[in-house]
């Protein structure tokens, strides 16, 4: 665009027509004004002016309108053109339409601050809001409140109807959780199914402060309990949150406020989900001990610290039919860690799959030196697998190599499985127990009827045991509804063509009961508690007198 020195429009180009929308005829004659979009004010039209007049050029971004009144941005560079006398006759205006790079350096500039599938905060603007908060923070101020949202069975959701609705719970997820809130609150989504909500201003009393977390807590939990619709299906849902206070005697870092936060979420999740916990100290303390115990746990194979103990399981003559591999875990001190307090941490950091395949080594092992004893080479050994471990794409290889690396027949090995191991995923297990089964390799469902047994995939699956739970055992002498309930095992289990064995056996009473019922082999203390192979072998020598 050329202007003469009273800037009234004397040329235009074809760039120009289309970029604003206004022809030649239409422009000529007419001042730049002709484009304002009114976003700049007098001043800083005045500003410009004086700049181009003084030195002779100005460049910049600015807001112009085109014809049909759209409102763009445009880099624009004005030139002032001077005569032989010195005084400026011309003005040279070049700009260019930049709506696309200023629109695409807005979607970056909000891609780096909110999660694009829910338009919430992301974890960048929650830590920069949060630490406004804390930095804003007086002695005597308000409290403020840290919560830590996780979907309950999230992945159950994405496995059965697909990621694809898994999204679309998120979504609607974020704008219930907004509804919650007041303006001035944040909640983030820090990624999967993962919320964060930051609510300040509460009271500056702790336990009005309490209440009030507590009611929002409720709220939210009620919130997400309700129905959604998800496309045509109809999901309910529910969330586990962990929740902490922070004031101006709170730690100031900002990760040991998530952390805390994320503690008592673990806490509400392990106690069952649908609910919420407060951060404590003795919380923490927990976190500390499971923290240093996973640091143990991955050095214990290397310090060979672990071991295998077995406990005899009898047939009804008496006589040794077998053992059960139990694993145990010895300390620096020589004390023994129960399995109950490192098994769980063992399957949650995955640490459960070079330990199952130690387990599954040991045993062949131990199978191959009980071949070169007569006292001992009918056992069949049984061993625990995890679900982890046994939804392995590999796992049946890996048990069939590992029992041809040790020259073990299959017969001798059992495995032993847990009803939700097999239901979670039942073509696949059903698949995987075939081909092992084909190979020799026996199976025993453990702990039968704590879980929800279902008849229709039970009659499937080439299970060749059913393994009483010892809490049915445990006053069955005693107890009619124990009674019932291993009678009806025993008949199913016979039905399906399955052996049965019992657990926790610890009284001859028990054992005649049991006899009574049906069922013919037993593991317990009543026959022998767990031992290291030396003692066992001794204890399997005296049976035999």
């Amino acid at each position: 665009m050329v202007t003469d020195g009273e800037r009234k429009i004397l040329r235009v180009n074809q760039a120009f027509t289309s970029i604003t929308g206004y022809g030649p005829e239409e422009a000529i004659g007419q001042l730049p004004s002709l484009l304002s979009s009114g976003h700049h004010d007098a001043a800083f039209y005045k500003a410009m002016w004086e700049n181009i007049d003084v030195h002779g050029y100005w460049a910049g971004e600015i807001w112009n309108r085109r014809k049909n009144g759209e409102i763009y941005p445009q880099r624009l560079s004005v030139t002032s053109v001077k005569g032989p006398d010195g005084e400026i006759s011309h003005y040279v205006a070049s700009f260019a339409d930049i709506t696309i790079s200023t629109a695409a350096n807005d979607e970056i500039k909000y891609l780096a601050f909110y999660d694009p599938l829910t338009q919430l905060p992301n974890r960048r603007l929650l830590m920069d809001r949060l630490s406004m908060v804390l930095a804003a923070r007086t002695r005597g101020g308000r409290y403020s409140l840290l919560m830590f949202i996780d979907l309950d069975n999230f992945k159950t959701l994405n496995d059965t109807l697909g990621h694809n609705m898994g999204d679309l719970l998120l979504q609607q997820v974020a704008r219930r959780l907004e509804k919650c809130l007041r303006q001035s609150d944040t909640v983030a989504r820090l990624g999967g199914d993962e919320f964060v909500v930051l609510v300040n201003e509460l009271s500056t009393d702790e336990t009005d402060a309490v209440r009030q977390s507590e009611t929002l807590c409720a709220k939210i939990l009620e919130t997400i309990n309700l129905p959604f619709m998800l496309g045509e299906h109809c999901f309910h849902s529910a969330a586990s949150i962990g929740a902490t206070l922070f004031h101006d005697r709170s730690p100031r870092q900002l990760e040991e406020l998530l952390k805390q936060a994320d503690i008592a979420m673990y806490q509400a999740k392990h106690g069952g989900g649908n609910s919420s916990r407060f951060f404590d100290q003795g919380m923490h303390d927990t976190a500390m001990v499971r923290a240093r115990l996973k640091y143990r746990l991955r050095q214990a194979l290397d310090l060979e610290q672990f071991e295998l103990f077995y406990q005899v399981q009898v047939g009804q003559d008496g006589r040794p039919c077998g053992a059960e591999a139990l694993l145990r875990w010895r300390q620096e001190d020589g004390s023994f860690l129960s399995p109950a307090e490192f098994i769980p941490l063992a399957e949650e950091t995955g640490f459960i799959l070079p330990l199952g395949q130690w387990v599954l080594k040991q045993a062949c092992i131990q199978l191959r030196d009980w071949e070169q004893d007569p006292l001992t080479r009918e056992l069949v050994l049984a061993i625990n697998v995890s679900a982890r471990q046994f939804h392995q794409a590999d796992f049946g290889e890996q048990v069939c190599n590992t029992l041809a690396e040790h020259g073990i027949t299959p017969t001798r090995l059992k495995l032993e499985l847990t009803e939700s191991v097999l239901l979670d995923h039942v073509e696949h297990a059903i698949a995987n127990m075939q081909a092992l089964r084909q190979s020799g390799v026996s199976f025993s469902l453990d702990d039968f009827g704590t879980g929800f047994s279902s008849l229709q995939y039970l009659k499937r699956l080439p299970l060749s045991q059913l393994k009483i739970d010892q809490s049915f055992v445990r006053e069955l002498v005693e107890d009619a509804n124990d009674q019932a309930i291993v009678l009806t095992i025993i008949s199913m289990a016979r039905s399906l063509g399955l052996d049965v064995i019992a657990e926790g056996v610890e009284t001859e009473e028990q054992r005649l009961m049991l006899t009574r019922l049906g069922c013919l082999h037993y593991q317990g203390y009543l026959f022998g508690r767990p031992v290291g192979a030396t003692e066992f072998r001794r204890m399997l020598a005296v049976f035999a007198i």
